[in-house]
């Protein structure tokens, strides 16, 4: 069973969501130029905290058909209700991206969430007010039961994401997912639906309310 659709999932409008500081939505070809050079310019900071990319895919940093290709794949689960990639913004600038994959119906209800930001925007949290963010957008507009985030243990900065957000730990996943060659162990951090809901003015009140 699938929950409840807000109606710009369902139309193809564009999904903008915002936090106090940051504006969400997905990210299109118009973006290439700054999203391939935010990419390119934080090469060796983000390399040793994601997959390899397969050495016969063009690199999207450099082909900007390839970076069209990640778009239109993105949107096409989108439209599945698989997986909703944002790209974070600041001050109209791109600065990194919030995503919410692996979405699942039936009697899981959940999906989890990956993201990067910037290394020149870091230290200001600003993912983790899109985290926030995604959060609310997960349980109140896709009506998801949980949302787990998984982190390799030696990557304090994304662990920083979970401990500012005071997002539950529930133990080490071992040799979880590649990353960079190597399969790693990953923490696992989750949250239900029930602890939303018990949190919701919480994290409203210290993230959500866009000011205009």
């Amino acid at each position: 069973m699938r929950g409840r659709e807000h109606p710009s999932m369902s139309s193809g409008a564009a999904i903008l969501l915002y936090g106090k500081r940051v504006m969400l939505r997905p990210l299109t070809t118009s973006d290439w130029t700054q999203w391939a050079e935010v990419r390119a310019r934080n090469d060796d900071w983000l390399r040793p905290w994601e997959p390899m990319r397969p050495v016969n895919l063009l690199d999207p940093t450099r082909d900007s058909d390839a970076f069209a290709a990640r778009c239109a794949a993105r949107e096409r689960d989108r439209q599945m209700g698989i997986a909703y990639g944002f790209g974070i913004f600041i001050d109209g600038e791109f600065a990194g991206e919030v995503n919410l994959n692996g979405i699942v119906r039936g009697a899981q209800q959940g999906g989890t969430i990956g993201y990067w930001i910037d290394q020149a925007r870091a230290g200001h949290r600003y993912i983790a007010e899109g985290v926030a963010v995604v959060l609310r957008f997960a349980f109140e507009q896709l009506h998801l039961h949980r949302v787990e985030i998984c982190i390799v243990p030696r990557n304090h900065n994304s662990r920083r994401v979970m401990e500012v957000l005071n997002i539950r730990e529930e133990g080490v996943a071992l040799r979880y997912l590649e990353i960079n060659g190597t399969w790693e162990d990953h923490m696992r951090f989750g949250i239900t639906a029930e602890e939303w809901w018990l949190r919701q003015s919480e994290l409203t009140t210290g993230w959500l309310e866009h000011q205009a």
